[in-house]
C-alpha cells in the first residue's frame, strides 16, 4: 500500500508561512505541519493548529539558522553574538560533536524545545530537524534519551531515492548516507517509526507543481514523506534566511487541483506519520 505523509517545515517562522499552512490544509493536500517552537510566529502557529484539530503538528527542531528557546547565555556555544543559532552545518555540527560544553547545550536546548512543544498542549505527530540537523550523531542520541520520557511517534529519515535526484544533486545523498544509516538503525533499535521513502531533499525551495507532477508517478510502495516549504510571500524572515525559496509556488503546487488529481491516480493514501507509523520491528 501506498500511503503519503505531507509535510510543511517551518511552520511559526513567519505568518505567512502560518497562512499558507492554513490554505494548504484547508484547500489543498497538506496534512501535517512541522513547527519551529522558538520561531517569532510560533504562538500564532499554535494558535491556528488548536482551531484545526485535524492539522497533525510536530517538531522541528532547530539548532542552526535560528533562535534558542533557552537564554542565549545558556548556549554561548551554539549563538552568534545577535543571539542566533550560527548558520551552517559544518561548523555548529563539528563543536556540538568535539566540545564537550557544547554537546552539553545542545542537549539542554533539544531538552527544552520539546518540553516547549510539549507545553502547547498539542499532539506530538512527529520529530524532525531543521536542515535535517536531527541525525547529527549527538543530536540524535539526545532526541532518543528524551524519547525516554516523551512519547515520538515517528522521525524524518532523510532518505530519497538516488534515482530521482537531478543532475549535480546526488552528492548530496553520497554525504549523509553514512548519517541516514545510522539513524534509520539507532531509530529501529529505539522502536520509532520512521518514514521508508522520502521527497523533497533534492527538491528543498522548489517543490512546485512540475516536482509533484514528476515524483508522484515514482511513490513506491510504503510510507513516504513528501516535504515542502510554503508561505503566502517570502518576505520578512524567509526574505532574509531563503530568498531563493519559490515558496508561493509550493503553496500553489499543494492546492494545486492536478497534483491532486495525480495522487488519487497513484492510489496513494494521504495519511499522517501518528496515523500510519507502528513501532519498527
Amino acid at each position: 500500500m501506498k500511503r503519503v505523509v505531507v509535510t510543511a517545515d517551518d511552520f511559526g517562522l513567519s505568518s505567512e508561512v502560518n497562512e499558507a499552512v492554513r490554505l494548504g490544509h484547508e484547500r489543498g493536500i497538506l496534512g501535517c505541519a512541522s513547527l519551529m517552537v522558538g520561531a517569532p510566529a510560533a504562538r500564532e502557529a499554535v494558535a491556528l493548529a488548536r482551531s484545526r484539530p485535524g492539522l497533525k503538528v510536530g517538531l522541528h527542531l532547530t539548532l542552526v539558522d535560528g533562535r534558542p528557546v533557552l537564554p542565549p547565555s545558556l548556549v554561548p556555544d551554539l549563538v552568534d553574538g545577535a543571539g542566533r543559532f550560527r548558520r551552517g552545518l559544518a561548523g555548529p555540527g563539528a563543536r556540538i560533536f568535539f566540545l564537550p560544553r557544547a554537546r552539553r547545550q545542545a542537549v539542554a536546548e533539544c531538552r527544552a524545545q520539546v518540553e516547549a512543544f510539549e507545553n502547547t498542549g498539542l499532539e506530538l505527530d512527529h520529530l524532525n530537524g531543521h536542515n535535517h540537523f536531527h541525525i547529527h550523531p549527538t543530536i540524535l542520541d539526545a532526541v532518543l534519551q528524551l524519547a525516554e520520557r516523551t512519547r515520538i511517534p515517528a522521525v524524518r529519515l532523510p532518505c530519497q531515492p538516488l534515482s530521482t535526484a537531478p543532475a549535480g544533486a546526488a552528492w548530496m545523498a553520497a554525504v549523509m548516507a553514512p548519517w541516514v544509516a545510522r539513524t534509520r538503525s539507532k531509530l529501529r533499535r529505539a522502536g520509532i517509526a520512521f518514514n521508508d521513502c522520502l521527497f523533497g531533499l533534492f527538491e528543498t525551495g522548489a517543490m512546485v507543481e512540475s516536482a509533484w507532477l514528476r515524483l508522484i508517478p515514482q511513490l513506491p510502495d510504503g510510507l513516504t514523506e513528501v516535504y515542502c516549504h510554503p508561505a503566502v510571500a517570502t518576505v520578512g524572515a524567509l526574505k532574509e534566511s531563503m530568498p531563493e525559496y519559490r515558496h508561493a509556488e509550493e503553496l500553489a503546487a499543494l492546492l494545486s487541483p492536478r497534483v491532486r488529481e495525480a495522487l488519487e491516480r497513484s492510489g496513494a493514501r494521504r495519511v499522517a506519520f501518528s496515523e500510519a507509523c507502528a513501532p519498527a520491528a
